[in-house]
């Protein structure tokens, strides 16, 4: 299975850190991010835990709920949540999912059909395409899926950036430029004529190029 923007988020019932959840009915309302990891008590994904702990905060300004995944079982995950603290001076203040029989791994296309159903004896090598950010919107749908090496620590001030990217584009009909920040200019989108556009900036536009046609951050 092959996930793809626009996709419904396929919902799981599991254990995690703070319980059982169903995924759909615990995000409710809320835009939600799931970010996996392919193994308990590895360095990168150490430091990562523990800065989203940290920004936790910065998520819940904007309404957006953060569930880990490693493909472990949660035991595991609350002993580890120590070393993150000792490490990063923050533990996770989210629900660490567990998924010892790698079923929600393959659930979301991250692992395949062939790869077992026990987490018991794999490496983190075995699981390493279990390192994927996906931001889910309030109706269920996947809004972005990026992926990370294990190498490469991911950066969750870029998670929150195209959060706030896709949260005013889905209250707006604008784009949002490369390297955009929160309270720059945006394009209006492609899909809106220009007449169709007056009526919303009856300012008009500054316009590069035809097709590029850029104004203020809309508020709220």
């Amino acid at each position: 299975m092959t996930l793809q923007i626009n996709d419904t988020a396929p919902d799981f019932e599991a254990d995690t850190t703070e319980g059982r959840i169903r995924f759909h009915a615990w995000l409710g309302s809320s835009w939600g991010v799931l970010f996996s990891h392919p193994k308990d008590f590895t360095p990168v994904c150490t430091t990562e835990l523990g800065v989203v702990a940290k920004l936790k905060g910065e998520f819940d300004k904007r309404d957006v709920k953060i569930a880990g995944l490693s493909v472990d079982p949660v035991d595991d995950h609350k002993r580890w949540a120590e070393d993150i603290r000792d490490v990063m001076g923050a533990a996770p203040n989210y629900p660490m999912i567990g998924d010892p029989e790698l079923k929600i791994a393959k659930l979301y296309g991250m692992l395949p059909a062939s790869a077992g159903d026990t987490a018991q004896g794999r490496t983190p090598a075995d699981n390493q395409t279990v390192r994927n950010v996906f931001v889910i919107g309030p109706d269920k749908k996947i809004k972005a899926i990026i992926a990370y090496p294990m190498t490469t620590g991911r950066n969750f001030d870029e998670v929150l950036r195209l959060i706030d990217s896709l949260q005013l584009t889905a209250k707006h009909k604008v784009a949002t430029p490369g390297n955009w920040k929160q309270g720059e200019d945006v394009i209006i989108a492609g899909s809106v004529s220009d007449e169709e556009a007056r009526k919303t900036y009856p300012q008009g536009w500054k316009a590069p190029k035809p097709y590029i046609r850029i104004v203020p951050q809309p508020a709220g």
